[in-house]
């Protein structure tokens, strides 16, 4: 049986025109990192299922997620929706659910993970990642030996 929902127009071209990728928070993010000499790849599977990583590290095996504040529940700004609450609480907790979920798949690979907040300063966000950046660096007995060596 196919249920039918008529949908306002105007609420569907808004939904649509939500962006999963390139967002103007993870654009600055990947600017400023470039600006700082750092190289990655963008939108990346790692676990081998359909869930992507915005910002990928390889070599160090850091993975940077840049996280919207309504879509990922921000527990400072996020607000409960007043419209449509019996479809949008349960799926923003699954959005939540599912974040853990990956970070903890993420961590038992082997893989740092960074989550940013869309809200956070463009400069805090980026010195996070590179913190992350520099203790792979530290970890890793490839990459210290090879630094070392320049």
């Amino acid at each position: 049986m196919i249920c039918v929902v008529e949908v306002d127009p105007r609420r569907s071209r808004n939904m649509a025109a939500i962006r999963s990728r390139d967002t103007a928070a993870e654009l600055a993010l990947r600017r400023e990192l470039h600006r700082r000499g750092r190289r990655f790849y963008v939108n990346r599977r790692v676990l081998g299922d359909r869930r992507s990583v915005d910002l990928v590290f390889p070599r160090l095996h850091v993975v940077v997620f840049v996280d919207g504040c309504f879509w990922h529940a921000c527990p400072q700004h996020s607000k409960p929706p007043r419209i449509n609450t019996d479809y949008w609480s349960p799926k923003l907790a699954r959005n939540v659910e599912r974040d853990r979920r990956t970070d903890a798949e993420l961590r038992a690979a082997g893989w740092a993970v960074v989550r940013v907040w869309e809200h956070e300063s463009l400069d805090a966000a980026a010195s996070r990642v590179e913190a992350a950046l520099d203790a792979a660096i530290d970890r890793s007995p490839t990459c210290s030996g090879q630094l070392a060596q320049q």
